[in-house]
Order: structure tokens, then sequence, then C-alpha cells
């Protein structure tokens, strides 16, 4: 030993709760447990992501970091999943009410948040209209929408139609919407330019291809050019349904008066 050494102090010896402390214990990351809700939000994510075409029980599954074979044990099959999606979808949706002085603006309002609605995730008017049955929890919206109709006056012919004529209308405009909106998407894909946030350009460029039609063939065309496509899918829905509800109302019983 140096002189050095002797006049290096020892270290301390460990106190009573360093020796006595024990090691770390392994903290377990709390996995939320898998329940048909949580498939039903993956669902929507995926669908969201990369539409119908590519929504899939194992894309569900990789979604939720589980085994395909884990989410059998919440749901049935993909069309069950489909179900459940489309019912959420219209969870608080509050049926109409049956008001005979009112019955024009409630199948408006009725229309426009069906709309809206389906608008909320791509792709929703394709499942609609390929996929949903009449189940228990959408039936009280087709009952509601007959008495509707029926409360108005219209006859029974007539108010069983409207119902359905009311729902294809939504659901295929909302679907021309979605294609609209994929053809964009890809045209940016194709073109690396962004995405269109409405349909304007192709608008102006249809109105365009009507004014160009020779005249002798295509006179109304051409004198229509200017109004056969809006710039507005809000202005179109509402034309559309506002030309449904006025040949509706003509099926109402002549005022005595």
């Amino acid at each position: 030993m140096t002189d050095a050494d002797a006049d290096t102090p020892a270290p301390p010896p460990p106190s009573p709760w360093e020796r006595e402390r024990p090691a770390p214990a392994r903290v377990t990351p709390v996995r939320t447990p898998l329940s048909r809700e949580r498939v039903v939000d993956a669902a929507f994510t995926v669908l969201d992501r990369q539409g119908l075409d590519g929504l899939s029980m194992r894309q569900v599954a990789a979604e939720l970091g589980v085994t395909v074979s884990a989410l059998y044990a919440h749901v049935s099959s993909k069309d069950d999943v489909l179900e459940l999606m489309y019912t959420r979808l219209f969870d608080d949706f509050k049926p109409p009410e049956a008001d005979p002085e009112r019955w024009q603006e409630e199948v408006r309002d009725y229309a426009l948040e069906g709309r809206r609605r389906l608008l909320a995730h791509r792709d929703m008017a394709r499942i609609s209209m390929a996929h949903v049955p009449f189940t228990a929890e959408l039936l009280p919206h087709v009952e509601a929408l007959l008495g509707v109709f029926r409360t108005a006056g219209l006859p029974d012919r007539i108010a069983a139609e409207a119902s359905d004529l009311i729902s294809t209308y939504i659901d295929g405009f909302v679907l021309e919407e979605g294609m609209w909106q994929d053809r964009a998407a890809q045209q940016s894909a194709d073109t690396s330019s962004p995405a269109r946030p409405d349909w304007r350009e192709m608008a102006d460029e249809m109105q365009n291809y009507f004014a160009s039609l020779p005249a002798a063939d295509f006179p109304h065309l051409r004198a229509l050019a200017g109004v056969m496509v809006t710039d507005s899918s809000d202005e179109r829905f509402d034309i559309g349904l506002e030309i449904i509800l006025r040949g509706l109302a003509s099926y109402l019983p002549a005022d005595p008066a």
C-alpha cells in the first residue's frame, strides 16, 4: 500500500435500507380487454383508411393487435361487423314525429341527417345498400317514416313506396359522392397533386363539355349546360329532395274547401 492509498478514505458501508431495497418490479402494461365495441371501433378505422374493399377480418384483427380467431368471441362474421357498424351509426338518431302540419319539414330533416351520418365514414352508403338488411334496431326508423307519410294523408300505396324512395335517394346520392371522392383521390395519387377538396373543377369540365356539344344534336344539354352540374353537393341534394317532396305532396287528397 502506498502513502496515497493510506490517505484515501474507505467508502462507507451500505445503509440498512440500501441492503434491503428490493429489485424494482417489472411493470406489465395493462391491455384493454377485447370487446364487441373495440372490434367495431377498429373496423371503422380500417374502413376510413382502406375503404370497404380493404375491410377484412384480418385487417381488423391487425388493427387491434390480436389474432383473427380472437374476434370471433365477439362477432360472428364480417357481415355481422358491417351490421354493427351501420347500427351504431344511427344509435342516437331520433326518428321523426308524425305531425301532419310539418311532414315535409320532418322528412327533409330526416334525409339531411341521414346523409350527414353516412358521410361520416367512408363507403357507408355501399354498406347500407348492399350489406345491411332490416334489423330490430333499425325497424323503428322505418316505422316512424311510414307514420309521417300516412299521418300526412298519403295513400297507403304511395306511403309504402315513399319510405323506400327516400332511403334509396339518400343512399344513392351519398354513394355517388363517395365515388367522386375516390376518383379525385385516385387522380391525386396518379399525378402526385393534392386531392381536390370538392368537385368544382370536375363540374366545370362537365359543364364545358355539355356546352361544346353540337347544338343540332343536343340542344337541351347545351341550353342547360350551366345548371346541369352545380358546384355544391349540398345544393344538389336539397333540390333533388325538394322535387321528391313536391311530387309526394301531389298525392295528398284535395282540400274539401
